[in-house]
């Protein structure tokens, strides 16, 4: 079959049909969740770009399309947060070492460890506190809105 023959029904070029203006619906969380994993399975991509620093966590940006950033946070031994929460969800994954978080809701406070190969989402109204407790550096990768700065 000779495909220059079949029409173009996708009409490149175009983000509507009948020209109407799209507005693009920033990604979902499981969009989001699938983000991190996938690029979490290739340091090869990221690896170069890790910097390391003992005196506070290194955010190392990776882009990020839609409205949505990408980004790798370095952290040092014994480095703490304080307590922040977050515009929007942001999902993230431990790809190296371990964290502890502490997360404080109208019923109480819960406390738990972070550790490698789990994406985690947070979602917005989320307010927690992050600890490296380890004696070695710990890497999270990490895919949410482009202005979230924790």
């Amino acid at each position: 079959m000779n495909l220059d023959m079949v029409p173009d029904l996708t009409m490149r070029g175009q983000d509507d049909p009948h020209g109407r203006v799209l507005r693009r619906r920033p990604p979902t969380v499981g969009q989001l969740a699938a983000r991190v994993h996938a690029l979490a399975a290739r340091p090869g991509d990221w690896w170069h770009r890790v910097t390391f620093d003992a005196a506070a966590p290194v955010r190392v940006p990776l882009g990020g399309a839609d409205g949505t950033g990408l980004w790798l946070t370095v952290w040092p031994p014994g480095h703490r947060t304080g307590l922040h929460g977050h515009a929007g969800a942001v999902v993230s994954a431990v790809i190296v070492g371990e964290l502890a978080e502490v997360t404080l809701a109208s019923d109480g406070v819960a406390g738990r460890a972070l550790r490698a190969n789990r994406v985690r989402v947070h979602g917005g109204g989320h307010t927690h506190e992050l600890t490296n407790p380890g004696p070695s550096y710990a890497i999270t990768l990490h895919a949410g809105p482009s202005d979230d700065t924790a």
